[in-house]
């Protein structure tokens, strides 16, 4: 069993183009020996956003704290704390902090 604090683990700022103020930290990850899953934390200050993209596997997101906009091809949906977000494999996705305090969000994703 692996147990941390979240504020234990190194942010690192995600320096890209198609994204704007978002840091992000691995808190289980391969340095852990994970066999599965890997999970993140990400953090997205007012008027940021993550890349606007897509993979071919799924995510599952928890919102930890804040509001902002879970985006797709199809359409946009305010989001906030406590919120469950379920990405699909290949979904078109993006996510958007147009409040007024940090966006923070777990995303798990698969190892492979």
């Amino acid at each position: 069993m692996i147990i941390k604090k979240v504020e234990s683990v190194s942010k690192v700022k995600v320096i890209d183009d198609g994204v704007k103020d978002v840091e992000k930290q691995v808190l289980l990850g391969p340095d852990d020996g994970v066999p599965n899953f890997i999970m993140r934390q990400f953090t997205v200050q007012p008027g940021g956003y993550t890349f606007y993209h897509t993979h071919d596997y799924e995510h599952e997101v928890y919102i930890v704290s804040g509001r902002g906009i879970a985006r797709n091809d199809k359409n946009e949906v305010a989001i906030e704390k406590q919120n469950v977000i379920l990405v699909t494999p290949n979904e078109v996705h993006q996510f958007v902090n147009n409040g007024t305090e940090p966006l923070v969000f777990l995303c798990l994703i698969p190892k492979s």
